[in-house]
């Protein structure tokens, strides 16, 4: 008779032979890839559920003969089986590997009972695999594997044809075989690691990503041909692809890498695999050479790049060996397509949004202009006659301001030049006022740029509804006064002061068009340097300035 202890080193030894091999499989790509899936095409159902019915099989022959009985692991493959790989290859093993251990021994004393529990055991996978949490499984197979070979034993009993030799035979087999059902665990354990491998390989390739995109952002705020390439050996390099292609949706925008300089950058895309990838918007592979016009290249992977779900382009990479889509790729290829979307839409919102605060900036700066102007005009044309001398001066000064603005092709100006243009405006207000108008500087050196005409419109304002409002003599000072954060420029007045409802309308974009002076201003302001205008009401006069935030 076997001793206890032997039979139970030979039910694990029987079942370390499936987990060896389990292993070694995970090794093999393909397998290894077929494995981590959640779900399975039937051709590989096919292939999980012949290689556990074999195992179930070849563990019917394996097992150790006890009075007509075999001791084996096959409950202990059908249950992990199925509780793996769900319930097509659950029930089907168990019920080959059922049915074939009946059919080698049709009237034996366990024949019957093992074919039962073999058809219990699917039953017990399928409720496991669809009702126990993926990391409890391993533990209820245990489980489950045990209830089965107690049902076995009880079947044995019932069926044996005489209690005695039922009993022979179950205080023999029983508790071997009961307990060799651990090894359900060890199996379970061993596949669910290898899926585990997925979320590492998913971890790693969002990592991947990510270091792709710190890398590329710099050339994505400035899309164009040579950002483009940039981005592509980037790529290139960290994924170690052969060549990398970008595309619009008509044609090519980028090309580094294997037969660079037989490739032509803005030519119509002729792949009809890259055509099928922008109508479809799925992720592509294939080993065609003929999707690419040099023979090398073996291999390429076409990532669909979309904005708002609709394909904008796509993202090529080319291997001059042959490969298999992996999961690794798969992964990789998911990240990279969300990201380089991502980055391309938004580099096109910065686009489109530094466009329309230049359109806006430039629209009021031509409000502005016209305004001065024809002030100034009107303040010339009042002195011809009286004093053609002073006009003249005037005519000086105006052309001074008009030329400092026309002839500039860049938006800012030098702090100098801008008080310059206020100093230009105050002599022609200064000859129509004469002595009602008094304007001091209070000026900190700076080294800094702002926009043109962005002062003088306060100037103009403060003098126009402040000082010459004022009772007696009206004075304006402008000042430029360094902070430890920033500087401020101020313009007050003495005049009467702004009410409180015109300081609300500014806040709130609401001014009249009839003075659109400090509103232009306020909102370039705000444009420009995120907040626009305070305005205090004095005690006399009103005090208007904003900071600049210093750099460095």
């Amino acid at each position: 008779m076997t001793s206890f202890v032997t039979m139970l080193f030979q039910l694990f030894e029987r079942a370390a032979l499936l987990i060896v091999f389990l292993f070694l499989i995970t090794r093999i790509p393909r397998f290894k890839e077929i494995l981590q899936r959640e779900k399975h095409t039937p051709s590989e159902l096919a292939i999980l559920t012949f290689i556990f019915c074999l195992f179930a099989i070849l563990s019917t022959y394996s097992g150790i003969h006890v009075e007509g009985s075999l001791v084996n692991v096959r409950i202990a493959t059908i249950i992990s089986s199925g509780i793996l790989f769900g319930p097509v290859v659950g029930m089907v093993t168990g019920i080959v590997s059922g049915t074939h251990r009946y059919l080698i021994d049709i009237g034996g004393v366990s024949a019957l009972p093992c074919f039962i529990t073999s058809l219990f055991a699917g039953v017990v996978s399928v409720w496991i695999h669809k009702k126990v949490e993926k990391s409890q499984r391993w533990i209820y197979g245990i489980a489950g594997g045990m209830v089965c070979e107690l049902l076995t034993m009880i079947l044995i009993l019932l069926m044996a044809g005489s209690f005695e030799l039922g009993w022979s035979i179950v205080s023999q087999i029983a508790l071997p075989m009961i307990l060799g059902e651990v090894n359900i665990g060890f199996i379970v354990l061993l596949v669910m690691s290898v899926e585990g491998e997925k979320e590492k390989i998913a971890a790693m390739q969002a990592k991947l990503s990510l270091d792709i995109a710190n890398k590329t952002l710099p050339y994505f705020r400035s899309v164009n041909k040579n950002s483009l390439a940039k981005i592509c050996n980037i790529i290139k390099e960290e994924i170690h692809a052969d060549a990398v292609a970008m595309t619009d949706t008509e044609s090519v925008l980028a090309y580094v890498g294997f037969g660079e300089e037989r490739y032509t950058v803005g030519k119509n895309i002729v792949s009809d695999l890259t055509k099928k990838v922008i109508s479809q918007g799925r992720i592509t592979f294939s080993n065609h050479w003929s999707e690419h016009h040099l023979p090398q290249i073996q291999s390429v992977l076409i990532i669909p790049l979309k904005e708002k779900d609709e394909v904008t382009g796509t993202l090529k990479t080319y291997y001059c060996k042959a490969t298999k889509m992996t999961y690794s790729q798969q992964t990789l290829a998911i990240g990279l397509s969300q990201m380089i979307s991502t980055l391309l839409e938004i580099s096109r919102m910065e686009q489109i949004k530094e466009a329309a605060s230049k359109a806006e900036l430039r629209a009021l700066q031509s409000k502005i202009n016209p305004h001065f102007l024809f002030n100034a005009l009107n303040t010339i044309a009042s002195l011809t006659r009286t004093d053609p001398g002073q006009a003249r001066e005037l005519i000086i000064h105006l052309s001074g301001y008009m030329r400092s603005n026309i002839e500039r092709t860049d938006e800012l100006i030098d702090m100098e030049e801008a008080i310059q243009q206020v100093k230009d405006y105050v002599e022609i207000e200064r000859a129509r006022f004469g002595h009602r108008l008094e304007v001091d500087y209070e000026l900190d050196p700076v080294d800094l740029k702002i926009p043109s005409l962005l002062v003088q419109p306060l100037v103009e304002n403060a003098i126009k509804h402040g000082a010459l409002k004022a009772d007696g003599k009206g004075k304006v000072t402008i000042s430029v006064e360094v902070l430890s954060h920033c500087v401020r420029i101020h313009v007050r007045d003495n005049g009467p002061g702004i009410d409180q409802t015109t300081i609300d309308r500014l806040y709130q974009d609401k001014m009249p068009a009839k003075k659109i002076g400090l509103l232009n201003v306020h909102q370039r302001v705000k444009l420009i340097y995120g907040n626009g205008l305070i305005i205090h009401h004095l005690s006399p006069g009103t005090d208007v300035y904003f900071d600049i935030k210093r750099v460095g």
